[in-house]
């Protein structure tokens, strides 16, 4: 794969169709940001899908919280990619470990093959396994298209040796996607360092809420540091800035 992809992780149809406006070529769909993303409702993916002509890929996760899921949660998971296959989405982005931190093969199998034709998305649930070689080599034998990681980091900026280690290692049998903290600051250097060729950026930016009265005191999550009047949504502008630059690098080097 020559062309360079830039993912937006979406929180919203808002964001999405703004991802789209900026020249994205693909949106990951999520809920819950603050929890890392979970799966958005139907009437959002089908929403979001009548609204995008570009990929949409659909995050399947039934909670926020660690990532080794009961027999509930799996049927959960389940009927949301068969729900998302009905509503014309391109790929579901999943993650499931063991409780010794290795990743669930069987479990990852059966999602990967009730999602076909959809492509999927090995998520960074990667990025808190124990052991990144072998989990690598578990989500290739499971089938799935691509890995989203950090490089077992906080930021993808400060996981890079890992990620470079990762895409030599997947010898092209799947493909590596950096995600977390990308922006215009730092994806020639991620780009450079690690030799991506696709990679999952946020690129939001607060708006504010149009409530004039605003009840002091009450916080809905119960939770004071999540803003009750203020939205991040995708920024059409930085996308379009993020796109440039990609064709900047990949024009440098052909």
């Amino acid at each position: 794969m020559n062309k360079i992809i830039l993912e937006i992780c979406a929180n919203s149809v808002e964001s999405a169709v703004m991802a789209q406006r900026g020249g994205a070529n693909r949106v990951e769909l999520c809920d819950n940001i603050y929890e890392g993303g979970t799966t958005p409702s139907y009437g959002t993916i089908q929403q979001a899908r009548k609204m995008l002509s570009i990929d949409l890929n659909i995050i399947i996760r039934p909670r926020g919280g660690d990532f080794c899921y009961s027999e509930n949660e799996f049927e959960i998971m389940c009927n949301d990619i068969l729900i998302a296959k009905e509503l014309g989405v391109n790929g579901v982005v999943i993650g499931i470990l063991k409780p010794d931190g290795s990743v669930d093969t069987e479990r990852t199998k059966h999602l990967v093959n009730l999602a076909n034709p959809m492509n999927t998305t090995f998520h960074r649930a990667f990025d808190v396994c124990k052991n990144p070689f072998q989990s690598l080599e578990d989500i290739v034998q499971c089938g799935c298209n691509r890995l989203l990681t950090s490089g077992q980091a906080n930021k993808a900026c400060q996981g890079i040796e890992l990620i470079k280690q990762l895409i030599i290692k997947a010898n092209e049998r799947i493909g590596i996607m950096p995600g977390s903290g990308i922006d215009e600051s730092n994806i020639e250097k991620i780009y450079i360092e690690t030799g991506a060729k696709e990679f999952h950026a946020s690129l939001r930016k607060s708006v504010k809420s149009k409530m004039d009265y605003r009840k002091d005191g009450i916080n809905m999550g119960g939770v004071s540091s999540i803003p009750e009047y203020e939205n991040l949504v995708t920024d059409s502008e930085r996308v379009k800035k993020m796109i440039e630059i990609m064709k900047n690098l990949k024009n440098k080097s052909i």
